[in-house]
């Protein structure tokens, strides 16, 4: 007979954790008496990342009295007691391997249907005090599990725990958790776990992208970056500059040719490349990102690059860059690409933006595509539009096409119906106009605020989440969960310069020598105001899998998954020697 042993909650509260606040609710404590469970949560009870824990599907944790023995043992610790590990109900049996993804349960007049195991976290371990808890919790099979809320009702310490239905298809809460973080996803299995109803939606996307991945690299259940092609050669590559062309009067592309003469590999369109030249101080090496605008199926690459007054590599490109040189290109890598299928797609643009883009739009157009095309595109006037005419001629060979262009500022010379087809910027306001096709895929590329705002249109005309993709080519937006956020510019870590290899944030412009008290590349990015992505900090989540330009690196502790071929998880990630990040 199963036993609700204790009823857990506590409040959102901030806690001091390695010189910073985390906003959480993992700090639960036991309560006597009855408690009533309601649609979202027990009553007093809080969660503070409601993007990881709370809402319909994960109302309830679930964690059982045994597996507290079994850390007991594993730590040779006496103080482990109910609510340590931020579970609402401390239950005596209901083990992981035998409870299922479905069952139901009653305890008093309340209802619950098991949704998912937990969520690994770096927060599972900071009350228990072991910072490797989300790994271990994942590696021993002992996850905990979550509960929605069938029928609300009071519950109390004591009660028995009545299992009143049996979920479908019999894949126990340690199975579920094992078939997304841990290597190996037997098809059978992924088949199975998606067949049940009561999986969360979250899980169900998960383990639908890793039942469609192919070639075994990475876990595209829990990153994109493992549904694309590993990079075609590590490190950086030299390249011939085979062409200089101004396309605009601020946008200068370079073609880029194998020395030898030999095809450059292929790619997929909107993927982008690094390149590497001397423009730092003092000559040093300098990284940017841009997009390759040519098709995909080229034996050359082309990038365009628009000069900025402050940007260092821009300006080395349009000043020193000529025919014949080389340059240092790092292969096409990212996850911003065309997706295949019969969806309509929607190409999104301003400025220099149109180059991914204008990839796909290539693609496209090779492949006699009969897919509807929604070109949207905004610039200052004709003399700041760049691949207008190349653009136009792609556009006229799709038979679906529609085109609008938008110019803020045109000239005297700019025709409107032939170079633009309408004066002022392109801005949301119009896009509810257009009558856009709510199952497209759309593509946006562009300065920062304009991809946030113009994706949050797009999702409010309707359009799927999961359907809007943006490239960004600047650092990218910092995950911390239950941590806020500051912007502070990237910067050498303060103290003595460490004496390791040499670490370079490829998007920060920032390079400095390794060295502790950093542990990891993560930490090291921290100590340098450095954005970062990352949940778990232990190797399990892959939230912080980023792509490596060049170099290598050592773990400590061993994901528990590989990342993707050409990746590196910075959590748990030490530089074996120089090393270039995406970051």
């Amino acid at each position: 007979m199963a036993t609700l042993v204790s009823v857990n909650v506590g409040m959102r509260q901030d806690v001091s954790w390695h010189d910073r606040t985390v906003y959480t609710g993992a700090w639960k404590n036991p309560v006597t008496g009855p408690r009533l469970v309601r649609r979202l949560n027990v009553d007093g009870d809080g969660q503070g990342d409601l993007g990881g824990h709370g809402g319909e599907n994960r109302a309830v944790l679930v964690y059982q009295l045994d597996s507290y023995r079994h850390w007991a043992r594993e730590f040779g610790r006496d103080d482990l007691t109910p609510g340590l590990l931020g579970e609402n109900f401390t239950v005596e049996g209901l083990p992981d391997d035998d409870v299922c993804i479905g069952d139901q349960y009653r305890i008093g007049s309340a209802v619950f249907e098991v949704t998912q195991p937990r969520v690994t976290c770096y927060r599972a371990g900071l009350r228990i005090g072991v910072p490797t808890m989300a790994a271990l919790l994942v590696a021993h099979r002992r996850p905990g599990f979550y509960l929605r809320v069938l029928t609300e009702g009071e519950v109390a310490a004591g009660q028995e725990v009545v299992k009143v239905a049996a979920g479908p298809e019999q894949v126990t809460v340690a199975e579920m958790d094992a078939l997304l973080y841990l290597p190996g996803h037997p098809r059978d299995a992924l088949a199975r776990a998606m067949r049940i109803p009561a999986l969360s939606p979250g899980w169900q996307a998960s383990l639908g992208n890793l039942a469609a991945q192919s070639d075994g690299s990475g876990n595209t259940g829990l990153t994109a970056a493992a549904a694309v092609p590993p990079p075609a050669w590590p490190g950086f590559r030299t390249l011939r500059v085979a062409e200089v062309r101004d396309e605009s009067s601020d946008v200068r592309s370079l073609v880029l040719a194998d020395p030898d003469g030999a095809a450059l590999p292929g790619w997929l369109a909107g993927q982008s490349v690094a390149l590497r030249v001397p423009a730092g101080l003092d000559r040093a090496m300098a990284i940017r990102n841009y997009s390759l605008s040519n098709a995909a199926g080229s034996d050359r690459y082309r990038i365009a690059v628009k000069r900025e007054s402050r940007g260092a590599v821009s300006q080395y490109v349009h000043a020193r860059v000529v025919t014949g040189d080389s340059v240092d290109v790092a292969a096409p890598r990212g996850a911003f690409f065309l997706a295949d299928g019969d969806a309509p797609v929607i190409l999104l643009s301003v400025g220099v933006g149109i180059t991914p883009v204008l990839s796909m739009l290539h693609g496209l157009a090779a492949a006699g595509s009969t897919r509807p095309v929604w070109w949207l595109h905004g610039a200052r006037c004709g003399a700041e539009h760049p691949f207008r005419q190349e653009a136009n001629a792609l556009l006229n060979r799709l038979s679906h096409s529609a085109s609008r262009v938008f110019y803020s500022q045109p000239s005297p010379d700019d025709r409107l119906g032939v170079d633009f087809t309408d004066r002022g910027r392109l801005s949301v306001d119009v896009l509810s106009h257009l009558d856009l096709p709510r199952d497209a895929q759309a593509y946006l590329c562009g300065p920062v605020d304009f991809m946030d705002e113009f994706g949050s249109a797009l999702a409010d005309l309707g359009l799927d989440s999961g359907r809007i993709h943006s490239e960004r080519f600047g650092a990218v937006a910092a995950l911390t969960p239950g941590i806020a956020t500051q912007t502070v510019p990237p910067h050498p870590a303060v103290g003595p310069l460490g004496t390791g290899p040499e670490v370079s944030f490829a998007r920060s412009g920032l390079s400095a020598p390794w060295g502790p008290p950093s542990t990891s590349l993560l930490e090291f990015a921290e100590a340098c105001d450095v954005p970062t992505r990352w949940s778990c900090r232990t190797g399990v989540c892959h939230n912080c899998e980023t792509a490596l330009l060049s170099g290598s690196v050592r773990y400590d502790p061993a994901p528990l998954d590989l990342p993707a071929a050409g990746n590196v998880l910075i959590c748990c990630a030490q530089p074996v020697g120089p090393v270039v990040v995406d970051l």
